[in-house]
C-alpha cells in the first residue's frame, strides 16, 4: 500500500490546532504519545511525530507513571486571581458615568490614566494604563477625546500665520 504524504505544512498546522481545541482531544493525544513511548519510540522521536515539545512528552510520562490515567486528564487552568472583584467593577462602572471631577479627579474626561487614579485612591489597588483602557473596554465604554482646535480653525488667520 502506498504511503499517504500530506505536503501542504498549513494542513499540519490545522490538524494540530484542531487537536488542541477540546479537552477531550487533548486527552487522546496524550494517550497517542504514551502508546508511541510504550512502543519504544523515544520522547524526542514521539514530540517530533505529535507536534510537541520534547519536555512536554516528557511531563507526560512522568504524571503517567506516577497516577496513571487520571494525569492525563485536562486539569483546571484558574491563571491570576482578579485584584477587582465584582462589586469594586460596579462602583468603577457606576463612577464612569459620572464626570472624573464628580468622584473627586481634577481631569475633564475619563482616560486610562484618570481611571487608573481613581482606581488607586478608592481601592488601593494599582493598575497601569494599558490595564484601565482594556477595563473601559470590558464595562462597555470607549474612550472620546475632544477633537482640537486646530481642526476648527479659521482658514485666513491660519493663511496670514504661514511664512510662505
Amino acid at each position: 500500500m502506498k504511503p499517504l504524504t500530506i505536503n501542504d505544512p498549513d494542513i499540519v498546522l490545522g490538524l494540530q490546532d484542531e487537536i488542541r481545541r477540546s479537552e477531550e482531544s487533548r486527552y487522546d493525544h496524550r494517550l497517542h504519545g504514551l502508546l508511541l513511548v510504550a512502543h519504544g519510540l523515544s520522547c524526542r522521536e514521539v514530540a517530533q511525530i505529535l507536534g510537541d515539545s520534547p519536555r512536554t512528552v516528557q511531563y507526560w510520562v512522568t504524571r503517567f507513571e506516577k497516577d496513571g490515567l487520571a494525569a492525563m486528564v485536562e486539569g483546571d487552568r484558574p491563571g491570576r486571581p482578579r485584584t477587582l472583584g465584582d462589586k469594586e467593577l460596579a462602583q468603577i462602572n457606576r463612577a464612569l458615568r459620572q464626570t472624573p471631577k464628580a468622584v473627586g479627579l481634577d481631569e475633564n474626561l475619563w482616560d486610562g490614566k484618570s481611571l487608573s487614579t481613581f482606581i488607586k485612591k478608592q481601592f488601593h489597588v494599582e493598575l497601569g494604563v494599558r490595564q484601565c483602557q482594556r477595563l473601559f473596554r470590558q464595562l462597555g465604554f470607549r474612550l472620546r477625546k475632544p477633537r482640537p482646535l486646530i481642526a476648527h480653525a479659521d482658514a485666513d488667520l491660519q493663511k496670514r500665520y504661514k511664512k510662505n
